[in-house]
């Protein structure tokens, strides 16, 4: 699975049964690297009519989800416009960026939504510009101010979603702690813009910080961030955003999974900077291999408590010197 999930490793060359190919299948789907998969499959497959019935639609299925990230771009560059000629500063994050700037092949990093970023104080203007773009809140307005998180749905294509963020940490029991918002992402880049160093950055705190490692496509992101990571002034802009932003933690724990995950070397190396404290020591013991491995399995619900219980390690953990 790993190997299929990993955009820069080969597939491998040993032939796979129709159930075992199956079954890597259906767990790349889940885990979000599905397209992958498929791109790394050869021609050399076992004659199966059920296998190839199945690959003929997951296929179709990618090229529709294509066209959806394609409509996706297209309103976010409409939104991103009228916020510009309201004059309220504002960056997309996540998916389509992480696609553009860290895959080889843009279409191995699908996406099924667009976040927007902007300063806390200007959320209220922003969400007019949003709403006249065609979109209607999707979620509740005083919630989605205290997460910092508004959900905009498409009213005429209501699987088009739009969020619009005044952080990216959204649990208010860790925002004592971290913080990522648009002033955090301005300086880390400095002069320029979607530095490596903010990409990875980013990548941490979605993956351990908005969610909880639900999926593989997580840590791919972050197995991309430190390959496109090529300096010492970039791995140094790295740890003074940690710093900064209040991630040591999750920096430790989401690099070293990583590194495990992925055999890579690197990533282990930069989380073996980071000097370890009790909550670090803590996360590492539950935030494992086998934790992300299990989501999707028969361990599915140990794997729920562990992330769980990682959630309250970071809740309660000490704010670090900034």
């Amino acid at each position: 699975m790993l190997r299929f999930a990993d955009p820069e490793a080969a597939a491998g060359g040993e032939d796979l049964s129709a159930k075992t190919l199956t079954a890597l299948l259906d767990n790349a789907e889940f885990h979000g690297v599905l397209p992958i998969m498929l791109r790394k499959l050869s021609g050399r497959l076992p004659a199966d009519a059920d296998l190839h019935s199945k690959l003929e639609n997951l296929r179709q299925k990618a090229t529709i989800a294509t066209g959806q990230s394609m409509l996706l771009k297209y309103h976010g560059d409409r939104i991103m416009k009228g916020l510009a000629a309201d004059n309220i500063p504002a960056r997309i994050v996540k998916g389509p960026v992480f696609a553009r700037k860290l895959y080889r092949n843009v279409a191995d990093r699908p996406f099924t939504d667009i976040d927007i970023l902007v300063e806390p104080a200007n959320l209220a203007r922003a969400n007019q510009v949003i709403a006249a773009c065609g979109f209607g809140l999707g979620s509740n307005e005083a919630e989605s101010y205290e997460l910092q998180e508004f959900k905009w749905l498409e009213k005429e294509n209501s699987s088009l979603l739009v969020e619009l963020h005044g952080d990216l940490v959204h649990d208010t029991g860790m925002r004592r702690r971290l913080s990522l918002g648009f002033p955090e992402l301005r300086a880390i880049d400095g002069e320029a813009t979607e530095t490596p160093a903010a990409l990875l950055t980013i990548a941490i705190v979605h993956a351990a910080g908005g969610h909880k490692f639900h999926r593989l496509q997580l840590c791919v992101d972050v197995l991309q961030g430190v390959r496109a990571l090529q300096s010492p002034e970039a791995e140094a802009r790295l740890f003074d955003a940690a710093r900064m932003t209040g991630i040591e933690l999750e920096l430790a724990v989401v690099l070293d999974v990583t590194g495990q995950l992925f055999e890579e070397s690197r990533a282990l190396e930069l989380a073996g900077r980071i000097k370890p404290d009790l909550s670090i020591r803590l996360a590492r013991r539950l935030i494992t291999t086998n934790t992300l491995l299990g989501v999707n399995s028969r361990d599915r619900l140990g794997s729920r408590l562990r992330r769980d219980a990682f959630r309250w390690i970071q809740r309660l953990a000490k704010p670090g010197r900034k």
